[in-house]
C-alpha cells in the first residue's frame, strides 16, 4: 500500500513582489505538532498566560520566524523529554515530547 502513495509535493519558496525570498519554517506544522506539545507561560502584552499552543499560536506569540526556527532547532536537538526556552521579554516556551 505504501508503494501506491503519492510522494509529498515540496512547496516552492514564497517570494515577495520584489523577488526576495521570504523566510519560512524549517519544519512542517504537521511534524512539529506531532512531535511536541508546546506550552507558553509568562507575561504577554501585560497579561499572564499559561496555555498550550500549536504552531500558529507560537508564531503569533513570538512574532519572528527566524527566532521560531532557532527555538525549533533547539527543541529537535534536545535529547531530553522537555526543552525549556526563555525569552528576554518574559515568555517561557516549553516543548514536551509525546
Amino acid at each position: 500500500m505504501w508503494l501506491m502513495m503519492k510522494p509529498r509535493r515540496m512547496r516552492p519558496v514564497p517570494q515577495t513582489q520584489t523577488g526576495m525570498k521570504m523566510t519560512t519554517l524549517n519544519y512542517t506544522t504537521r511534524q512539529i505538532n506531532r512531535e511536541f506539545k508546546i506550552k507558553v507561560s509568562g507575561l504577554y502584552e501585560g497579561k499572564k498566560i499559561n496555555t498550550l499552543v500549536g504552531v500558529s499560536g507560537l508564531l503569533r506569540l513570538v512574532a519572528d520566524i527566524e527566532l521560531t526556527n532557532r527555538l525549533l532547532d533547539r527543541a529537535f536537538d534536545c535529547p531530553l523529554d522537555k526543552c525549556v526556552c526563555r525569552l528576554r521579554r518574559g515568555i517561557i516556551i516549553s516543548f514536551y515530547c509525546h
